[in-house]
């Protein structure tokens, strides 16, 4: 028989016991797993129903869609800036309104996405004293926007604090002003936010990439590392900092719509004629001071006038005609097309530059490089544009050898294009390179494939002289932009 004391201890230990169960939340379980790694000793139904926010049927989201279900339990992951937590994965440490840049005001804490406004304090981010010591004038001057319009007209004044227009209860009018409404952004078609390509903030949609338009509802075929390269203007910048770039086309900010061409213009927005004007006035035409033609907003100067306006006169005994004669030459433009005349002398383009010289810029040097900027294939020396070849190279590049490694198979293999044909039919091969016939100048590419005729013209020139056509495009040299290599961007002229 046991002593009466030992029963008293098993007494009290049994009903402390109690007390500690009983006082554990009915939500409290005992592990539902018999060991690390084992197991779910709940159905999957079961587990999900757990993770699931009361009231959400089968199939809604698990843990808020900010976690993952792990036998009936929430583990709760990042996947947007702030930590996530709740038994449910239900709170964010971000997600509470904020008022004038501060969480809460600044007068509440922030629990479980939800503000807890201190004593005297009220609304969602704890922005409303409970008690006003303002005049109703001081407290609508406290409301006007940078207009002086009170809340935007997109709500009221409550003691000089805006209280927005949300009757619909979504929050899409918002700012210490009311001045963002997110409604802006609703794409009429789909009625979702920004088309669900992108995100609003204060009524403007920022896309993702590969999408563009107000409410991103377009959207490119081609990438957005394509589309950044095709709007980089010669300098480096996008669109030149002068427009913004829409999957690969600039729309450029230009200050007077009304114009047909407009002031700010050119495929990369270039060009800004508003440089060409010794005061710039909207609606005035007077560019270079009437005394020359706005080019890219650099001004040509007419012949006997100077300047980056074309201001000053330029005295000269030559006439207009007796000038442009003596620049011509033997040439069908002045100069050669690549520079400018003036009282009969030419100045070659680029100014200060070595490639392009000569009494009419008849020489350019620039001709005798290939894209990459060799010259003359590195197998020659250029004399006045024209490539003298070394011992065992000819073509008009050198850049085909006399001796060959090929067999004539081997050789014929390299040379025939996608269609089986050799060089295209347009011109013989040699060592694995075609050689284009010599009567159809505007014949060229690796198989004899391209027209150079294709390349724009200006003033009557392939490429204007100031590039190279590269199977229809014109590859512009350095200094120069456009179609046709017309439009100087380089320095000003001397």
């Amino acid at each position: 028989m046991r002593p009466v004391g030992f029963r008293n201890f098993l007494l009290l230990a049994s009903s402390l016991l109690f007390a500690g169960l009983s006082a554990v939340p009915q939500s409290f379980s005992p592990s539902l797993r018999s060991g690390p790694g084992a197991a779910c000793r709940l159905s999957r139904a079961e587990s999900e129903r757990r993770c699931r926010a009361p009231g959400q049927p089968p199939g809604g989201a698990l843990c808020h869609g900010r976690g993952r279900c792990d036998c009936g339990v929430c583990i709760c992951h990042v996947s947007e800036p702030g930590v996530y937590f709740g038994p449910l994965c239900e709170c964010h440490e971000w997600m509470c309104e904020t008022y004038d840049g501060s969480t809460c005001a600044g007068h509440g804490a922030c629990d479980c996405g939800k503000c807890r406004c201190d004593g005297g304090w009220s609304g969602d981010a704890c922005q409303y004293p409970k008690t006003c010591d303002l005049t109703k004038k001081q407290s609508n001057q406290m409301c006007k926007n940078s207009q002086d319009i009170i809340c935007s007209n997109a709500g009221t004044c409550h003691c000089g604090r805006c209280k927005c227009d949300n009757s619909d209860g979504n929050g899409l009018v918002y700012g210490k002003f009311c001045e963002c409404d997110d409604r802006e952004c609703i794409d009429d078609e789909t009625e979702e936010i920004c088309g669900g390509h992108g995100k609003c903030y204060c009524g403007n949609c920022y896309c993702q990439a590969g999408w563009h338009g107000d409410k991103c509802e377009f959207q490119c075929d081609i990438t957005p590392w394509e589309s950044k390269r095709r709007c980089t203007s010669p300098d480096g910048r996008v669109c030149s900092n002068r427009g913004i770039c829409v999957c690969g086309e600039c729309s450029c900010h230009d200050v007077d719509p009304t114009g047909d061409w407009g002031d700010i213009h050119g495929d990369t927005c270039e060009c800004d004629e508003r440089d060409c004007k010794a005061v710039y006035d909207r609606y005035s035409d007077d560019f270079c001071s009437g005394h020359g033609q706005c080019n890219c907003g650099r001004c040509d100067c007419k012949v006997g006038w100077y300047g980056k306006k074309c201001e000053h006169p330029r005295s000269c005994p030559l006439s207009a005609e007796e000038s442009i004669k003596k620049c011509q030459g033997s040439s069908a433009l002045p100069c050669s097309g690549r520079g400018k005349c003036e009282c009969g002398e030419c100045t070659c383009y680029p100014p200060g530059g070595s490639r392009v010289y000569g009494k009419t810029c008849e020489c350019d040097d620039r001709r005798c490089e290939d894209l990459d900027g060799v010259v003359c294939g590195g197998h020659g020396t250029c004399s006045c544009g024209r490539c003298v070849c070394g011992r065992g190279w000819f073509g008009k590049l050198c850049q085909h050898p006399r001796k060959c490694n090929l067999t004539e198979e081997q050789s014929r293999s390299l040379c025939e294009s996608a269609d089986g044909v050799l060089c295209s039919g347009k011109g013989s091969c040699h060592c694995g390179k075609c050689i284009c016939s010599a009567e159809e100048w505007y014949i060229s590419g690796e198989f004899c494939d391209c027209d150079d005729r294709d390349c724009d013209k200006h003033d009557g020139l392939i490429c204007t002289g100031n590039g190279i056509c590269s199977c229809g495009n014109c590859e512009c040299w350095d200094g120069w932009n456009g179609n046709a290599c017309e439009i100087w961007l380089g320095t000003e002229y001397p």
